[in-house]
């Protein structure tokens, strides 16, 4: 029961409905036991003593019965209905704030179909067991005790010799819901791969015929679909095991009662009324035996369901607030960041970062270059307080950021991720997602900026369009450009672009860059990049190789160096010499353009020196 009493806050609050459900069914289990006395009372009262006067009463007292089990059924369902899902409810609001709050780390282990599978299934388990399934598994110790004790107060020893069979039929019951429910779990594991295979033989069917591969999915569906026959044809063997068993030791219980019961009428031990209702009243037991395996596996399902669920509840928060943790205020923030001599690794992992410094006063840019590995994700997912920082410190203006408010601390950041994600929604609130006050020009504005105005002009419907995972088909570069706007729109002191020109072309890029120039301008700013287009006019350039630095200096610098930035911008740039000198030149162009509009302080401050 530790499992229900650590869900006792979310049930408890509803106990009224609780308790209700439990007295309602009570109450018409009590009044089920009314039908097998009215039936002696009609045959030894009314019917051998011929008083057939009293039968409209009889009649008037079972529709008042009936009338009122139904009612007590009633609202039985209403408060079981009632609790389950008002229980439900505060279980998913729980569970939804609690992931929106755990960190990153979480996230590296978790599993999208198994959080769904607790949101969902487990979720749902607990909602129909107590609503329910309480109350149902209390109901069958009341309908054994009340029919038993019925039974044993009208002939003991013919209660006795009736029940003889019922032991038996319990264990059978509960041995055939320990077979039958793992295989009903392998029969839907089943379903759900077949499935499966459908839905990605669809997806892919472009791949499929391009292989031409039909023969090979026709085959692989086929084991599937012969798996799937298999489990089902298992499980009836079990059905068709158990059920004739149950069923013959139920009978035999029947049996028993009318052969003996039989013999007692005629010898006038009881009468016939007695055994008509103690006939009745055998059926008031069986059922709850027959179900007791039933009862006692949704109990434990819903036990390891409500473990599930408290697993989450109860995860650690890596990230979290401190208790005098301090609150920005947008206006008070100046966007000067500092690595102190971070040194990270991810759990069970070696360290990613190694003694990482870097100093970005306000409105600096600084690129960060290396190979897949090398750290450069680690570091904005540090500045980010994705993690927190064991060795060193992460600093905003002079503050450690693990003594700030984590949401008022991102609300300062801006990312543009390499893999972009865009809600199903329209293209105005997925730009807007950031801020919760924007206007219509501020969205046109951004959209500018980010180069995306003009193709988001000619879809169907502007603005309105209706984008994500199951809306209108965008483009890789147009998804990143729609990305790089929702950044913009925010208005942050610190923005991160995490390799986000990466679907666009050269020519794309240069403008969005052309357009950064402005943005960037007071604002602290990180870029990840493979393209040294991208990071040319960056202020510091930090080269990463296997989480430490290796290389720093600006674009310039760096050329006059043998090393890792040197033979990247070799191999980028390898396109003969007049075409190299081409492009030199349209690229101290452009760099004249883009540095009028990129003087940053850490610049300045060079060009001082």
């Amino acid at each position: 029961m530790e499992v229900f009493r650590q869900l006792k806050p979310y049930f408890w609050p509803e106990k009224k409905l609780f308790f209700g459900a439990i007295a309602c069914l009570a109450v018409a289990t009590a009044l089920g036991l009314v039908y097998p006395n009215l039936l002696r009372y009609l045959i030894d009262d009314v019917i051998t003593q011929k008083q057939f006067e009293l039968v409209p009463r009889l009649a008037l007292v079972v529709v008042v019965v009936v009338s009122m089990k139904g009612m007590f059924q009633f609202l039985h369902g209403l408060c079981g209905g009632r609790l389950g899902n008002r229980v439900a409810y505060h279980l998913r609001n729980a569970l939804y704030n609690k992931l929106q709050y755990l960190s990153f780390q979480y996230y590296d282990q978790a599993r999208t179909g198994d959080l769904m599978s607790r949101l969902t299934a487990d979720l749902e388990a607990i909602r129909q067991f107590i609503g329910f399934g309480f109350a149902q598994l209390l109901n069958v110790m009341l309908m054994l005790v009340f029919g038993m004790g019925m039974m044993f107060s009208i002939n003991w020893k013919l209660a006795l010799l009736t029940m003889i069979t019922m032991p038996f039929l319990a264990f059978t019951a509960i041995r055939f819901e320990g077979k039958i429910h793992p295989a009903f779990r392998l029969v839907r594991q089943s379903l759900s791969t077949m499935t499966t295979a459908v839905q990605e033989n669809i997806t892919g069917v472009r791949t499929v015929k391009s292989f031409a591969r039909e023969p090979h999915e026709v085959t692989k569906f086929s084991a599937r679909n012969e798996d799937y026959k298999a489990m089902n044809i298992e499980t009836s063997g079990i059905w068709a095991k158990y059920f004739p068993i149950m069923e013959i030791l139920a009978n035999l219980s029947v049996v028993t009662l009318l052969g003996v019961g039989g013999y007692m009428v005629i010898e006038n031990t009881i009468t016939l009324g007695e055994l008509v209702a103690c006939f009745s009243l055998i059926w008031y037991i069986i059922g709850p035996m027959w179900g007791l395996g039933f009862h006692i596996n949704n109990f434990t399902q819903t036990k390891a369901s409500g473990e599930k669920i408290l697993e989450v509840l109860n995860h650690y928060m890596h990230v979290k607030d401190q208790q005098e943790s301090i609150a920005l205020k947008s206006e008070h923030v100046k966007g000067h960041v500092r690595f102190d001599h971070v040194t990270f690794s991810y759990p069970e992992k070696q360290p990613a970062l190694y003694d990482f410094s870097v100093d970005a006063p306000p409105g600096s840019v600084i690129g960060l270059l290396g190979s897949t590995g090398s750290g450069k994700t680690t570091v904005i997912s540090l500045l980010m307080r994705a993690y927190n920082v064991k060795e060193g410190r992460v600093m905003l203006d002079s503050q450690d950021i693990r003594s700030l408010q984590v949401e008022s601390y991102r609300n300062q950041i801006a990312t543009v991720f390499q893999e972009t994600f865009l809600f199903s929604s329209t293209i105005r609130n997925n730009i807007a997602y950031g801020r919760k006050d924007v206007t219509m020009d501020d969205i046109i504005r951004a959209a500018k900026l980010s180069k995306a105005h003009d193709f988001i002009m000619e879809l169907p419907e502007g603005y309105d369009t209706v984008v994500g995972e199951r809306g209108l088909g965008l483009s890789g570069g147009q998804k990143q450009r729609i990305a790089i706007a929702r950044a913009l729109i925010k208005d942050p002191k610190i923005l991160v672009l995490d390799d986000a020109t990466s679907a666009v072309d050269m020519e794309t890029e240069h403008e969005i860059q052309a357009g950064f120039g402005e943005v960037m301008k007071g604002r602290t700013t990180f870029i990840i990049a493979h393209r040294i287009s991208s990071l040319k006019h960056a202020d510091e350039i930090i080269v990463l190789d296997k989480g430490r630095i290796v290389q720093r200096g600006t674009h310039q610098d760096l050329l006059q160096q043998e090393g890792l930035y040197r033979q990247t911008y070799d191999i980028q740039y390898a396109d003969g010499p007049q075409k190299t000198a081409a492009s030199s030149q349209a690229a101290a162009t452009k760099d004249t353009d883009v540095d009028t509009l990129n003087h940053s302080p850490l610049q300045e401050r060079r060009l001082a020196h």
